[in-house]
């Protein structure tokens, strides 16, 4: 009777165990070379390291339906896709068309467009503007938009910063944004406090570590050999996905910009799959 009580509380521990942990995602082009070159082969391996969703576009070449018999095929989901801040301007609906035929959620534009280092009040207000208006599209069209900051957003404006312009101007009914923690890290910005003054605004987040002792920058520059394996570098990662699933962040994407992708990304899986809550 002992030795039963004893199974079935490990079973109980391995059951919360295992609802503890979050669906784990990856920003595909952290495999951009293996997509291009055997797109059935990497999602078979991205569904053995235990990755769940991804983030990305048609591979070329492919149709549609035939991705997405694949990603079905290794239990992987597309949660978003990328956006271009032109097409956002001048056709959402051509965006939304695009994102509904890969059954994603989100919809994501990485750049404001601005002229050198220089992210003026001026470059924000036209992102504000066109963020809105295609975010109300894309509602819509049951999609969600979300910019991604790169660290030139957080330039001082007023008695804030550029970021706090944007979050300000954004209608949170058509567009928030999605949290690249290198990036924020970079610009000398801690990414937790972002999370806890801005709670709601974060739909989705790019997991990435930075090398110890990289300098900051805040032009949405820096070296891509200083993206490491996951909890190995200052960003605090551990720290921000509690803080994230907190704010009600659900998706949660690794990105490996470096050279070592291929060997670096199922050494982040693993980390992130040490994470308690």
């Amino acid at each position: 009777m002992k030795r039963t009580y004893i199974l079935i509380a490990a079973l109980v521990v391995l059951v919360l165990e295992s609802k503890a942990q979050f669906a784990i995602g990856l920003q595909t082009g952290s495999v951009g070379k293996q997509m291009k070159a055997d797109v059935p082969g990497t999602l078979k391996k991205l569904h053995e390291w235990g990755i769940k969703e991804l983030e990305g576009g048609l591979p070329a070449g492919m149709e549609a339906p035939a991705f997405l018999k694949l990603l079905k095929e290794n239990d992987l989901t597309l949660i978003a896709t990328g956006s271009d801040f032109k097409e956002l301007e001048t056709d959402p609906q051509k965006v939304a068309d695009r994102a509904k035929a890969l059954g994603v959620k989100q919809v994501i534009c990485y750049w404001i467009p601005h002229t050198g280092d220089d992210f003026t009040v001026d470059d924000a207000k036209k992102g504000v503007a066109v963020f809105n208006t295609a975010g109300e599209v894309l509602k819509k069209n049951g999609l969600a938009l979300a910019y991604h900051a790169h660290g030139y957003e957080f330039g001082p404006y007023e008695n804030g910063t550029m970021f706090d312009y944007l979050a300000k101007g954004f209608n949170p009914k058509f567009a928030n944004f999605q949290m690249d923690v290198f990036w924020i890290n970079q610009s000398g910005t801690n990414p937790v406090t972002l999370l806890n003054k801005y709670p709601d605004r974060f739909i989705s987040m790019h997991l990435k570590d930075r090398l110890k002792g990289t300098p900051n920058s805040n032009n949405g520059r820096a070296d891509v050999e200083a993206n490491v394996v996951l909890g190995t570098g200052d960003v605090g990662i551990e720290a921000i996905v509690k803080a994230g699933r907190k704010a009600g962040i659900k998706h949660f994407f690794i990105e490996d910009e470096s050279s070592r992708q291929w060997e670096q990304v199922p050494q982040s899986v693993a980390y992130l799959k040490t994470i308690k809550f």
